[in-house]
Order: structure tokens, then C-alpha cells, then sequence
């Protein structure tokens, strides 16, 4: 059973990485940056340094994934469960291109397994306050910090440093747009090592439940983790396109305020245990770009995400207590 559950978390951990890594570096891409591999591979790099640094930091997450939520004694099988429900939807939403919080699937899961093995131990109290509040607030305050950044940028930001990439550029104005350039990448690094220290202690600690019983140790399973994130980044140029492309068409100084907005919230939510989603963050803060200019928006595609996010905890939760029926 532990070399199931250890496939299971690899599996969780890469698909991870294939659906978030995009979060953090598709505005790159989509500003016309750079290519979208380059820019995955500098997204792949970050979300490694983070995830290995969550060992540090992320215990406050850690502890909330392993007894905020289900306060019950967790068991093999409610691991394999929880771990087929949340891995099972990431992978699918990954393969149709649509960016989905593993934050959403891992909750739901938990609530469907935890139902199915002891009713009573859902603690639907912390639910609410530790988990639905800060996900829901961080959409709205993303959007708000990437509206209010993207207008004082503009104030801010000379006019001449926004021409598109491939126009030829003045002497006298190239040192501002490399520097805005600059920024845009480190922002985009610091959002993407965010979301791997946010992320690394949740799957985490859904793999402790029954791989530290059978003898490794925390520090064991989270390297593992952040190892198989790492590796499914590398597969993240689907969701990307799809994230840097179809919402909104962004430039420099816009791709550079929705990545710091990113940044600041997901980073400050794995240091503190607020389990945001980088899904609905990174979308808020690329929308809130937008400012007041909705026609810019793709109404479509924030209708699928809308969707698909709606379906996550539902999916994770239905097959985690399926498969928790027939395990225990």
C-alpha cells in the first residue's frame, strides 16, 4: 500500500506542477516576452526553489492539510483516496488546457473521504474559516492589489516603454524597458517560487498520512514532492498558452503587476497557512489588468475556468468517497 500511495502523491505532485507552473510565468509569454518553454523553464527552476524552501516554511499549511480539515484518525486508504480524488481531476484539467486549484481538489477530497471513513470528524468549522473564506476573499483581493498596481504603474511607467516587443527601440528609451523587462521576469520568478512554497506542504502532508506511519519521514516526503512538481512543470505550456493568451492580452507593465500581485499573496499565504488557491489568485490579479476595461476580458474563457472551478472540490469529493467506499 505505501508504494501505491507513493505513486499516487508522485502523481498528485507532477500534475501539480503541469497545471500551476503557467500561473506564475504566463504573462511572459503572453506580454511576448519570451517563448513560452523558456518561460516554463524559468517557472520550473523557481517553483523548485520554493517548493524545496516550503520545507521550512510551510509547516503552519502542513497542519492545517493534516487535522484543519478532518480531525479523524487518517488511514492507507483514506491517503489513497484522497490522493486518486485530487490526482484524478488536476490530470484531466491539465490535458483540456484549464487552469484548476489542486487547493480545491485536495479540499474536496478530504471531505469526501473523510465522510465516507467518519462523518463526524469533518470539521466543517475550520472548513469555513481556515479554508472557503481565504479562498474566496483572495480572488477579490487579487483583483483589487492588480488594479490599483496597474494604475499606479501607468502613472509611473514613461509611454515609451510600452511599445510592442518586436518594435524597434530609441537608445534613449531602451533603459527603462530593460528594466521594466527586468522586473517582469523577477516578478514572475518570485510568483512561481510562491505558489511552489504554498502548494509543497498540502500534498504533503496528504502523503504523511500514511508514508510517515510507514516509516519516512516528513522531510523525505516533501523533497519527494517537490522533486515530481519540479518534473511536471516541465509540462506546462498547454495551460499556459491558455492562461497568457485567452484571458487578456497583456503588456509588460500589466504582465509585471499581476505577477507581483501573485507573488505577495501566495507567498505570504504559505509563510502564514492561508491556503489560498494560485488558480483563482493568478486569475484574479491577470483580470484585475484589465482595470475597468471589461471588454478587454474573454467572457468565454472565464466562463470555463468558472466552471471548471465549480466542478473541482465536487469531482475530488465524489471519487475520493467512491474509492474510499471500495478501499476501507
Amino acid at each position: 500500500m505505501a508504494l501505491l500511495i507513493m505513486i499516487m502523491l508522485v502523481g498528485l505532485a507532477a500534475a501539480n506542477g503541469a497545471n500551476d507552473v503557467s500561473k506564475g510565468v504566463a504573462t511572459l509569454a503572453g506580454a511576448g516576452v519570451t517563448a513560452y518553454r523558456t518561460a516554463i523553464l524559468w517557472g520550473t527552476a523557481a517553483t523548485c526553489a520554493g517548493a524545496l524552501l516550503s520545507i521550512q516554511l510551510g509547516r503552519g499549511m502542513g497542519k492545517l492539510f493534516s487535522t484543519g480539515i478532518f480531525s479523524g484518525t487518517p488511514t492507507s486508504e483514506f491517503a489513497l483516496a484522497v490522493l486518486v480524488g485530487a490526482a484524478s481531476w488536476v490530470t484531466l484539467a491539465s490535458v483540456t488546457k484549464l487552469p484548476v486549484s489542486t487547493t480545491h481538489a485536495i479540499v474536496g477530497s478530504l471531505i469526501g473521504a473523510g465522510l465516507v471513513l467518519r462523518a463526524d470528524a469533518v470539521r466543517w468549522d475550520g472548513l469555513v474559516a481556515k479554508v472557503v473564506v481565504p479562498l474566496l476573499l483572495s480572488i477579490a483581493v487579487a483583483y483589487a492589489v492588480s488594479l490599483v498596481l496597474t494604475l499606479l504603474a501607468r502613472l509611473i511607467t514613461p509611454k515609451n516603454a510600452e511599445p510592442a516587443v518586436e518594435a524597434p527601440q530609441p537608445v534613449s528609451d531602451r533603459g527603462s524597458f530593460a528594466a521594466l523587462n527586468g522586473l517582469h521576469w523577477l516578478s514572475s520568478g518570485a510568483a512561481s517560487a510562491a505558489r511552489g512554497l504554498n502548494d509543497t506542504p498540502k500534498i504533503a502532508a496528504i502523503g504523511g498520512f500514511a508514508l510517515i506511519p510507514a516509516g519516512y519521514s516528513a522531510t523525505t516526503v516533501s523533497l519527494v514532492v517537490a522533486l515530481a512538481m519540479t518534473a511536471g512543470s516541465l509540462l506546462g505550456v498547454r495551460v499556459a498558452r491558455r492562461l497568457g493568451e485567452k484571458v487578456v492580452r497583456l503588456n509588460h507593465t500589466e504582465g509585471f503587476t499581476a505577477n507581483l500581485t501573485t507573488a505577495t499573496l501566495v507567498g505570504l499565504g504559505g509563510v502564514y497557512g492561508w491556503p489560498m488557491s494560485t488558480t483563482q489568485v493568478s486569475t484574479g490579479a491577470i483580470v484585475g489588468t484589465a482595470r475597468t476595461d471589461l471588454s478587454r476580458l474573454s467572457g468565454k474563457t472565464l466562463r470555463d475556468f468558472g466552471i471548471a472551478w465549480l466542478v473541482t472540490p465536487i469531482w475530488g469529493a465524489a471519487v475520493a468517497a467512491l474509492v474510499m467506499s471500495f478501499a476501507k
